[in-house]
């Protein structure tokens, strides 16, 4: 699934290249797993996973190789992008062509950085994102629409159920909070798959803050209310910092952080929580003295996680053994599980569990 992506945005000015430049260097400063930049303003993030160095150390492997996520550094929307404000159909198209959206919004005070607004104010600056997100769906579903209701004069039921479809997402998506965004997500798959709404993108929000003080407290809290309604998640993060901490070696860095009192990376969170927003689990191949983590979506089954290590071996599967982690742990190693009676043998229709340990057997 190398090919999902996290697009970051936000107002110019509220942190979004600091953020991603932090996350581009994570892996020789934050934590220690590898980064690669693979074209201008993208890049490929290990995600960290302590099971993953647990596995490869049982094994006595000498290479492991992280799961990973791409994120896309989007420039700054502004008001009006909706309307091509700004280059704001490029910016729009960016961001319909992600997988899921990374919000960095300001809640840090600056003399020497100027706000596009005038004054921070997060939920603000969070509603006017939203809106212009809102206002290109708007636009779009109306076009639609317009195709769909002349479709369904000929009476035919899946055209009429696709306007019906649309008809109610765009009424929804009118609605000061969009909720139940799964729901409108399933009805679309359903009768309009190929219709990619902005504003239904799995979102994290991102607070860029400063010092911590009764100002920033009031505005996280500010924030944690708006989105909550939304089903969004915040984490804060002071981009800042981050930056310089991955300038540092990973050990000096946790140090410095340590002092700081910061219990867990910030950008570890990010970087976790952007993972979990694309839908992935991880499952752990062991082969030739390396563990490597693969990233499949939810639901998988045991034929189409062969497929991500090779496509002969989705093409000739035989079966999975298959160990959870929590066994492999207690084993150690597939021998003493299959002895233990912990190793299982799989179909090609097994759902593959986020942690499962799996040795495919295929035909040449």
């Amino acid at each position: 699934m190398s090919s999902l992506r996290v697009g970051i945005v936000g107002l110019p000015n509220a942190g979004k290249s600091t953020l991603f430049n932090a996350l581009s260097r994570a892996g020789a400063a934050v934590a220690p797993y590898p980064f690669t930049t693979i074209e201008p303003n993208v890049g490929v993030v290990a995600v960290p996973d302590e099971r993953h160095q647990s596995v490869a150390e049982l094994a006595g492997c000498e290479r492991s190789v992280p799961a990973s996520v791409r994120f896309v550094d989007i420039a700054g929307l502004v008001q009006g992008a909706s309307r091509g404000e700004g280059l704001g159909n490029k910016f729009l198209g960016n961001i319909r062509d992600v997988d899921a959206i990374l919000h960095v919004i300001r809640a840090f005070d600056s003399d020497d950085i100027s706000h596009v607004e005038g004054d921070v104010d997060p939920v603000r600056d969070a509603e006017l994102i939203e809106t212009e997100l809102r206002l290109a769906d708007l636009d779009f579903l109306r076009r639609e629409l317009s195709k769909a209701r002349q479709a369904a004069k000929s009476g035919d039921r899946e055209c009429v159920a696709r306007a019906d479809c649309l008809t109610g997402v765009e009424a929804a998506v009118n609605e000061d909070v969009v909720t139940d965004r799964d729901a409108l997500l399933m009805r679309l798959e359903q009768f309009a798959p190929e219709t990619r709404l902005l504003i239904l993108k799995p979102t994290l929000v991102v607070l860029n803050v400063g010092e911590p003080d009764e100002r920033a407290a009031q505005r996280e809290k500010a924030m944690r209310d708006w989105a909550g309604p939304r089903g969004i998640p915040v984490v804060n993060i002071n981009a800042e910092i981050e930056a310089e901490l991955a300038e540092l070696e990973y050990a000096e860095a946790r140090e410095f952080e340590e002092a700081m009192g910061i219990e867990e990376e910030s950008l570890a969170r990010v970087v976790r929580e952007s993972y979990g927003m694309l839908g992935l689990i991880t499952f752990f191949s062991i082969d030739s003295g390396e563990c490597r983590a693969w990233s499949v979506p939810a639901g998988s089954t045991a034929s189409h996680a062969a497929g991500r290590i090779h496509t002969d071996f989705e093409r000739g599967f035989v079966k999975a053994e298959v160990v959870h982690l929590s066994d492999f742990l207690d084993c150690g190693c597939f021998a003493t599980a299959r002895d233990s009676g912990a190793l299982r043998v799989e179909g090609r229709d097994y759902i593959v569990q986020d942690g499962d340990v799996m040795h495919f057997k295929f035909a040449t």
